[in-house]
């Protein structure tokens, strides 16, 4: 596995395998500049070491961290230097002919005396850095440090507080805490043993809810213990812990002090055997302490509960293997709760509070998002404060900085902290990269998954792709409850996240202190360390003062440059000053059109670069010298022309774009790295171009468009048949997701006969007005990866739905028809095993009604149809939607074309009787369409 980039250790990992990477090749091969880059690695190589054992340090010393800063950015601007050094040799070209082949080139020139003496003054400069840090390490005597016994500090648990928490004092736990309770209780199921598991964000009050539910149901059992786990369980003194509790009787626990691990859990596995027993264990971090303290649990017959609380959805989901076991997602408070939780802590009272305190109350709860602990320790912050409105004003603009420094957020820091100190450091990495994002903003999944792997955050591991492992990181952090999801689709992937404004507080506060991002917003703008370079820039909020000064500022190291501001951007430095950028998003940036863009050619290091939904009106020209870009990212934009050297860019991996529908460039074949391409236009496109795309043997997404003009035109009709031989090419290879806007009879009948069979292909759709009389030939059981199919038919029949449903592994069916299906379409209960979304739409006139028989789509959540009520008429406007079990969202559209208002009103009435009679009370939405 490459080494990455981490926030910790920044690119020392990175920077020794550009070292051994640069003796390897002829740039090694002279004396000098061996001998100086060895030195170089060597003492880099000792440093990194050092780092690693100070980074397993629970709690470095002021003079620690010192140390490793300096290391850090001494490593940083290393590879800084040895990146433009190496550019500068090569006099800005391409390295298409691969690496040894551009360092042969390099050590050529390297052979002038300027060249030579250019190193040799450069290296010097760092070995006199390099020295001073080695002579500060000796000074502060780290290796004693690293070497002894770390002291342990006594700690207070922070969960405490919940555990003895006063009844009256608690708000919005009546409601959980009852449908709790109702469960534990249950006698049904024979008498089996159940477990509970509340898994939720840290400071949700799961500790408090648990305890809750505790106190009122002891009473139920034979015996009961409560015992906490925390991140570093010591499972031998859990169980005896546990014994304590459950057991009354001295002789039976008078030798406890001698047992081990294995006695003690076959000692409390014998008291609890013949009991009804109820055991809550709080705080679950890892699979493996969950394992090792369930064992010590019999299952009996006696109705015995386990309640379980953990962070992680992963750790609930193992607690919780049986069908009648339980996962129970903490939800934070609603507005009106927190109102009354915070009030009463301030004022004693939910309705004492003065109306000028309103207003500013409401931006704190705000921020709080519902989290009882940051609710709880704000307002006990606010009520040792003068009940003065410009404090709680300063309170709020300060929330970050107090995090770090007041005692009364103390608690919650520290419940915080837990869930990013469990974290290992590549999580940490990518975690703190959402510092980037302002407060409740939505961050795309991919936008965020293709800025870490150009940052160089990720490395491929155990045969899987940058790719796939920044993918698993995403869902690392939401299953860890750091990151909230937002937008889950028919097949499970988050399409994006949110990051708490709590969580947001604290990663900005390590990213400042890490040196990691500097964060331009507004008055609360903190430059960090002077000593220290700006690594990387999120500009959320800035005007021209603040541009000024950022414009004194020293730019050239800075290694990311996020832009989600669009004020003042015309006054923003150039990107001249920019030398290191790896990323340079603009999307949703007003006013790019006036930024200066130039300098771009030289940003050679640039992998990531985005102006989506931005005003800029044409590509600046110095794009086609960005040989290392892997995404460019054009959509929602009004640019048209591409310039044609834009083909020079061979290591692009995403090349998006749609609003103009660009002409596919000549030469595109030459670009093999390419994995997705959107929103050309075959059409406007040269026919060599078309034929060019048949060699992008690497590409998975292609989304393309066809314009109409004369669609009996024989240039049209060449442009349908290149892509359909370009497309059988492509088939046969990755292609995973197709996606066709407009077209006609031309290209869906050549369609009909794709060939060979896209094996790989999960995601079809047919984004054209036009409909097929029947479903393609390609689409049989054969295609066993394809997950989501949107089809335009003219007829749907009941033989079309018995070929569509044999589709092994369809999750969304998505049907469109531009007529009116005369007969009642019914769903039997064969087929569509997996299906989770099934949508019937219209063109023009279309409509239709069906019957969902017992056993039609057994997995179904999501439906929506365009439902014609003169054809339903006849058949009582009955659904049959209680025969799917799974159903949680109906959308209807009640065509009224041929109806009268009572027969609508019939209709809806019996779709919402339906509806309210489903198991699941499925949410309902009724529309009513001519």
């Amino acid at each position: 596995m490459a080494p990455a980039v981490t926030a910790a250790l920044g690119a020392i990992g990175p920077l020794l395998g550009k070292l051994s990477e640069l003796l390897a090749n002829e740039c090694g091969r002279l004396k000098r500049v061996r001998r100086e880059i060895r030195s170089l690695r060597t003492e880099f190589t000792s440093m990194h070491a050092a780092l690693q054992k100070y980074a397993k340090l629970e709690d470095p010393d002021d003079q620690v961290k010192q140390w490793v800063s300096l290391v850090r950015e001494l490593a940083y601007d290393t590879e800084d230097l040895f990146d433009k050094f190496i550019r500068h040799l090569g006099n800005g070209e391409s390295h298409d002919g691969g690496f040894k082949e551009y360092f042969r080139k390099t050590a050529r020139r390297l052979k002038t005396l300027g060249a030579r003496r250019g190193i040799a003054s450069q290296i010097d400069d760092l070995k006199l850095r390099i020295n001073e840090v080695k002579e500060l390490k000796t000074s502060y005597k780290l290796d004693d440090v690293a070497s002894s016994t770390p002291v342990h500090t006594t700690t207070v648990d922070p969960r405490l507080a919940a555990l003895f928490a006063e009844e009256a004092h608690l708000v919005g736990i009546d409601g959980p805490r009852d449908e709790l309770d109702k469960w534990m209780l249950e006698e049904e199921n024979k008498h089996h043993r159940r477990v509970l598991s509340i898994v939720g964000f840290g400071g949700l009050g799961k500790t408090t809810l648990e305890n809750e539910v505790y106190r009122k149901i002891q009473g139920h059992f034979d015996c009961h213990a409560f015992v906490s786990v925390s991140q570093k369980p010591d499972t031998k003194k859990i169980i005896k812990d546990l014994i304590s509790q459950v057991s009354c009787n001295a002789e039976f626990t008078k030798d406890m002090d001698t047992w081990d691990e294995k006695k003690s859990i076959a000692k409390l596995r014998e008291l609890l055997k013949e009991k009804r027993y109820l055991v809550i264990i709080d705080d679950i971090w890892s699979i493996v302490a969950w394992k090792a303290i369930n064992c010590a649990f019999p299952e009996n017959s006696c109705s015995s509960r386990i309640v379980a609380t953990t962070r992680i959805l992963e750790v609930a989901s193992s607690c919780c293997p049986g069908p009648d076991d339980q996962i129970y997602q903490m939800k934070p408070l609603c507005d009106p709760h927190s109102e009354r939780l915070f009030f009463r802590r301030i004022f004693g009272s939910e309705n004492c509070c003065p109306n000028m305190f309103i207003e500013v109350s409401k931006a704190i709860l705000k921020k709080c998002g519902g989290l009882p602990l940051a609710i709880i320790s704000i307002s006990g912050l606010l009520a040792n404060r003068p009940r003065v409105k410009e404090e709680w004003e300063k309170v709020k603009r300060s929330i970050g900085s107090d995090l770090n420094k007041s005692q009364s957020l103390e608690g919650m820091r520290n419940i915080l902290s837990l869930s990013y100190n469990d974290l290992p450091p590549n999580l940490k990495t990518v975690l703190l990269y959402l510092s980037n994002f302002p407060e409740d903003y939505v961050i795309d999944r991919e936008r965020l998954v293709r800025q870490w792997i150009a940052e160089g955050f990720i490395s491929e591991e155990r045969g899987r792709s940058c790719q796939e492992v920044a993918e698993s990181y995403f869902y690392e952090l939401i299953n860890k409850n750091l990151v909230q999801p937002v937008g889950i689709g028919y097949d499970g992937m988050v399409r994006a996240c949110r990051v708490h404004d709590m969580m947001l507080e604290l990663i900005i506060s390590k990213s400042i202190e890490e040196n990691f991002i500097t964060v331009v917003n507004g008055s609360q703008t903190v430059w960090g360390n002077s000593q220290c370079s700006i690594r990387r820039l999120s500009i959320q909020d800035i005007d021209q003062e603040l541009a000024y000064e950022l414009a004194r500022k020293d730019l050239s190291h800075v290694r990311s440059l996020i832009i989600t501001a669009s004020g003042c951007i015309k006054h923003l430095p150039s990107l001249t000053k920019f030398e290191a950028l790896r990323v340079l998003d603009f999307e949703d940036c007003l006013g790019v059109a006036q930024y200066d863009m130039d300098g771009m050619e030289n940003l050679f290091q640039l992998k990531y670069l985005s102006f989506r939904r931005t005003d800029i009106q044409e590509l600046p020209s110095g794009i086609v010298m960005l040989h290392d870009l892997e995404t460019l990212d054009l959509r929602d934009t009004e640019i048209r022309d591409w310039p044609a050297r834009i083909v020079q860019l061979t290591k692009l991996r995403h090349l998006l774009s749609d609003m103009n529908r660009p002409k596919i460039p000549i030469g595109i074949g030459n670009m093999i790295n390419l994995r997705e391409i959107s929103g050309f236009d075959i059409t406007m496109s040269s026919v060599g171009a078309v034929k060019e795309l048949g060699s992008l043997i690497n590409l998975k997404v292609l989304h393309v468009q066809f314009t109409v003009k004369d669609e009996e035109s024989q240039e049209y009709k060449i442009h349908a048949e290149m892509f359909h031989s370009s497309l059988g090419k492509l088939g046969s290879h990755k292609l995973q997701s197709m996606w066709i806007d407009g077209g006609n009879s031309s290209v869906f009948e050549l369609l009909d006969s794709w060939s060979p069979l896209p094996s790989c292909l999960q995601r079809y759709v047919m984004g054209s007005v036009y409909c097929l009389s029947k479903p393609p030939k390609w689409i049989t059981p054969a295609l066993t990866s394809l997950a989501y199919l949107q089809i335009n038919l003219i007829v749907i029949t009941e033989e079309v739905l018995g070929i569509l449903g044999q589709l092994p592994a369809l999750l969304s069916l998505k049907l469109y028809t531009d007529t009116v299906q005369k007969d009642r379409l019914v769903l039997q209960g064969r087929g569509f095993r997996c299906l989770k979304e099934f949508l019937y739409d219209h063109f023009g006139e279309g409509a239709g009604t069906f019957l969902f028989e017992e056993g039609a789509l057994p997995k179904l959540e999501k439906l929506e149809l365009w439902f014609s009520v003169s054809v339903a008429k006849a058949y009582g406007f009955y659904l049959g939607i209680e025969h799917l079990p799974y159903l949680k969202d109906v959308r209807v559209i009640l065509q009224k074309r041929d109806a009268t208002s009572s027969e609508v009103e019939a209709a809806d009435v019996a779709i919402r009787k339906e509806a309210n009679l489903h198991p699941n009370h499925p949410r309902l939405t009724l529309h009513e369409k001519k």
